[in-house]
This record gives C-alpha cells, structure tokens and sequence, in this order.
C-alpha cells in the first residue's frame, strides 16, 4: 500500500476537520496555526493548503488566510442532479448483467445504512459505500472516479448541514428510505423504476 506523503497526511487531516465541524463555512485558516498543529514545516501545509483551494474547499484570501468555502443549496442540487444522471446512464446500461449476487451484496450494505446507532458520518460512508458499489457495476473507472470526487464534495454537505443537528431531530436512515426501491428495480431489470428511485433518493436533501 502507498505510503501517504506529509502533504498528504496534511490535507487529510484539514478535510476531516471540516467534515467533524472543528473548521465551519466561513471560518479563516491560518497557515502559521496548522504549521503549529500539525507539528511540521510550512511546506506540507501550504502544499495542502494550494490543493485545498484546487478542489475548492477553500479559498485563498491573500495576507488573509484560507477560507473554508460554503457550499449553497444550488451547489448541492447541481450535484445531486449530476450524479442521477451519472449513476443511472452507468447502471441502466449494465442492468441485463448484473448477477443476484451482487444486489445481495448491496443489500447488505443498505442494512448497515439503516441502522440509526451508527453517528451521522459514519452513515455516510456506508451510503457512499452503497452507491459507489451500484455504479461499479458498470465497469467504468472513470465514472467510478467522478462519482468519488462527487461525493467527498457532498460529504461537506452534509458536515455544513446535516452533521451538527440536534441527535434528537435526525434519523440518518431517512437519507437511505429510498434504496429498497432502488433494489426493488434492480431485481426487476427495470430501468424506468431505477431512475424513479433514484431521483427521489438523491433529490431527499432536506435541510
């Protein structure tokens, strides 16, 4: 397995933050700060700090600092919009050979998605794990790549507006209400089904 180089280590480390709540949309990173908390030289730090700003996760503010960008209700839509039509062209075109093996696997998955013990982030990551799993059906490593990207974006998402709710308001299993349709439409071979699912799953943001 690669090794993860200082920078990498750095922007990991930065994105986590942001995704646990310890850095909010708006807030001003200060590179002298991270240098000092992460216990190492300014190189790594700006290094991930640039790519930060690359993947738009900040925005840089000269002799400033580093913002941490907010992401709006649009951004959030225009990604879920892109993501249906990327998940279902993927899926709907390998449909006739998907083997009942693999939506039992999926199946499995959505379990772990339903259980409302799990913290929010965690959920998360077994729904991305769901959705990633679908769309591998498909064979197509660049898909699989643009959905990843896509999600981590919306991992901020939900870190701007989901994560820090009151515990006792939010049943992370209500973003998954939807997969059993999707696996419904899956075992069926219909794709008019699937997209129908897979709208009303995506596009069940609530905020």
């Amino acid at each position: 397995m690669k090794q993860e180089t200082l920078k990498e280590k750095v922007y990991n480390a930065i994105l986590e933050d942001i995704f646990s709540g310890v850095y909010h949309p708006g807030e001003i990173l200060n590179e002298k700060k991270l240098v000092e908390k992460y216990d190492c030289s300014k190189s790594p730090v700006r290094e991930a700090l640039v790519a930060l700003v690359n993947n738009r996760v900040l925005k840089s503010m000269p002799r400033y600092g580093y913002e941490v960008t907010r992401l709006t209700l649009d951004d959030i839509n225009q990604m879920l919009d892109f993501r249906l039509y990327l998940e279902f062209g993927i899926v709907q075109s390998a449909m006739d050979s998907i083997r009942d093996q693999q939506i039992t696997e999926l199946e499995a998955l959505n379990a772990k998605c339903l259980d409302d013990s799990i913290p929010p982030r965690q959920h998360w990551e077994y729904n991305m794990a769901f959705h990633r799993a679908m769309t591998h059906f498909g064979r197509n490593a660049y898909a699989d790549e643009q959905l990843e990207a896509c999600m981590q974006r919306l991992s901020r998402a939900y870190a701007q507006f989901r994560w820090g709710m009151d515990s006792g308001t939010l049943h992370v299993s209500d973003d998954c209400k939807h997969h059993k349709d999707i696996l419904a439409a899956l075992r069926a071979r219909d794709r008019q089904a699937l997209f129908d699912a897979l709208c009303r799953d995506l596009h069940d943001f609530n905020v």
